[in-house]
């Protein structure tokens, strides 16, 4: 997501929605779980990871040392906290679409080095916000047209330098990595260079520019800072002086490459941090890894769940008294009214009279609920369980949805799994099969309007 502070604390707020929705506990409670159990393939399932390889196939191509490596990070891989730091867009957080992210980069024998690599599909299909775990050889075939649109991993959300990102053995290295535990300040040369708003980790970059020249195979040299689209920084780091940065001169030989790019991971100021600093988040619902990596003292539990008043019975005004309505035999009922009078009531409506309150507020949950917002912010991020959590327990297990903007958010999702399912199996995309935009999924009739089987068509 741009680290770029608009309008006040826009980003932290932006970020503290993330944060809530985007990865759910019980996502990290069963990742995590499986996990332990030595699981990394469950893991992966339960962090809406899929895997576009296998270990014999992996072997078969680049030998059995290989394959032990990758099948060793894959142990060590924690998906959740994988999930937890990839890139995210303003202005819902969703993962940025169309990445290639070295997670690994391994040596072989070849040309080329191997890549464990993460992506994330294109923006028209990303139902569900799931991702993919790949292997890239160094191959410079063109993109095909359901393939990744970027095969290549992008130098600037390269995550293989910065491991505690998702390796779970070393993620308690945030801490000195994101610069909580403080440490030697920029020098205000260096400070001036940012603009105002910009929420940058100075005070890392030149000891994160030398993790990125020794993986180049130097020690010293230019890097570069990318601090959006239209403001970039040269900078030089100087070891003679304790490994300091200072602006660098904006010229280089004819034909020479380019320098590096710092990694976006090392160029902003971690968001969790920047949310803790302003005491905007609590440690309990952070991710755990990450909890016990930025505050040392918290217990490594997983993230606490907030209070669902879901199910509980809600009072109505109609013809001047209070009633309530709530869950009956799984369906949202009119606790108040007799069933006689419902049933008389429903024929009266249907014969375009007006409808009792009790009825009428029942028809708005149906079609308009007050939850309606996070229902779509989790639908938006992927947590379809948490989702069909709420709706159940507003309307019940057996509601059968009205035609409405409820109905409408759970149609489009339905939709769009259908769009990735082309997509991963190669039957949609550019030059392939039509392309489904986010809105185009709402004109879809469904034929069952049970929430769960809008979602699992």
């Amino acid at each position: 997501m741009l680290t770029r502070i608009a309008n006040g604390d826009s980003r932290l707020s932006r970020w503290l929605r993330v944060r809530e929705f985007a990865v759910p506990p019980a996502m990290i409670e069963t990742a995590t779980a499986r996990r332990h159990a030595g699981d990394w393939a469950g893991a992966c399932t339960a962090a809406g990871v899929d895997l576009d390889f296998g270990l014999r196939g992996l072997t078969h191509r680049h030998g059995r040392e290989l394959a032990s490596q990758v099948r060793s990070d894959l142990r060590r891989l924690a998906p959740d906290l994988l999930r937890w730091h990839l890139p995210r867009i303003a202005p819902d957080g969703l993962l940025r679409p169309g990445l290639t992210i070295a997670l690994a980069r391994y040596r072989t024998d070849g040309r080329h080095p191997v890549h464990l690599v993460v992506r994330t599909p294109p923006a028209w299909a990303d139902a569900g916000q799931r991702v993919s775990l790949g292997v890239w050889d160094g191959s410079r075939a063109a993109p095909t047209s359901w393939g990744p649109p970027h095969p290549r991993p992008d130098p600037r959300f390269r995550l293989d330098l910065h491991r505690h990102l998702w390796d779970a053995c070393r993620a308690g290295e945030l801490r000195s990595r994101s610069g909580a535990d403080g440490g030697p300040p920029a020098t205000p040369e260096l400070t001036a260079l940012v603009p105002p708003g910009y929420s940058c980790a100075v005070d890392r970059w030149a000891a994160e520019a030398a993790v990125l020249l020794r993986a180049e195979g130097r020690s010293t040299g230019a890097v570069g800072v990318r601090l959006g689209a239209r403001h970039r920084l040269l900078l030089e780091l100087d070891g003679a002086q304790g490994a300091t940065l200072r602006p660098a001169v904006a010229s280089r030989e004819r034909g020479a490459p380019p320098p590096p790019v710092l990694p976006d991971a090392a160029t902003w100021t971690l968001p969790d941090l920047d949310l803790l600093r302003a005491g905007l988040i609590e440690a309990d619902r952070l991710h755990p890894l990450v909890a016990s990596a930025l505050v040392p003292d918290h217990p490594p539990t997983a993230p606490s769940h907030r209070p669902d008043p879901a199910g509980q019975p809600q009072l109505v005004e109609c013809r001047g008294a209070r009633h309530r309505i709530g869950l009956v035999d799984g369906v949202l009922s009119a606790l108040d009214h007799d069933p006689a009078e419902l049933r008389r009531e429903e024929l009266l409506v249907a014969l375009s009279g007006t409808p009792l309150p009790c009825l009428r507020a029942i028809d708005l949950a149906h079609r308009h609920p007050d939850c309606l917002v996070g229902v779509r912010e989790r639908l938006d991020h992927g947590d379809i369980a948490g989702a069909l959590t709420v709706v159940e327990g507003l309307l019940g297990p057996n509601a059968l949805l009205r035609s409405g903007d409820l109905r409408d958010e759970l149609e489009t999702v339905a939709q769009r799994r259908i769009s990735y399912g082309l997509f991963r199996a190669g039957l949609a995309g550019p030059g392939v099969g039509p392309l489904r935009g986010r809105t185009d999924g709402r004109r879809t009739a469904m034929r069952r309007s049970h929430p769960r089987h809008a979602l699992n068509h």
